[in-house]
């Protein structure tokens, strides 16, 4: 993979992060919201903000896919969380990261696990501190030592 279809898959994954986040708060239907991203955020410039042009299949696969099998990440995520924590106490942006960590070590094979890990974890950083990256790190090495 090339350095500019690298930053278009690191695109589209912030953009999935934020797009699972919409489905969750707003329960849009996720055909709307994917034609929302499509149209107007993907490649886009909002409020003098230039948003990296993403692959937008990526995109889609990775979005459909977390709805698609949302509880078969839930329950797998649920069961690297440490004793007393649920999916339910964590911050809701971090469950849409670690749903999308694992759908794409679960169903994106052609992706090596460390990129995913290492995506996710960029990720992480956009919208939080270092302890929640090294969380999302622990988290997604979990799973992957599951699924891989």
């Amino acid at each position: 993979m090339n350095a500019i279809s690298g930053k278009a898959r690191a695109a589209s994954r912030l953009a999935a992060v934020q797009a699972l986040y919409q489905v969750d708060m707003e329960k849009t239907a996720l055909h709307l919201l994917l034609d929302e991203f499509h149209q107007h955020r993907l490649g886009a410039e909002i409020e003098d903000v230039e948003y990296l042009k993403a692959d937008v299949a990526f995109f889609d696969d990775v979005v459909k896919g977390v709805d698609a099998r949302r509880n078969e990440i839930d329950l797998l995520l649920s069961s690297k969380l440490a004793k007393g924590w649920s999916l339910a106490r964590l911050d809701k942006t971090m469950l849409q990261i670690l749903r999308a960590g694992s759908y794409e070590l679960l169903a994106r094979k052609d992706v090596p696990v460390a990129t995913v890990i290492t995506e996710y974890v960029d990720v992480a950083h956009a919208f939080f501190e270092e302890r929640e990256a090294k969380f999302v790190n622990g988290v997604l090495d979990a799973v992957a030592k599951d699924v891989r």
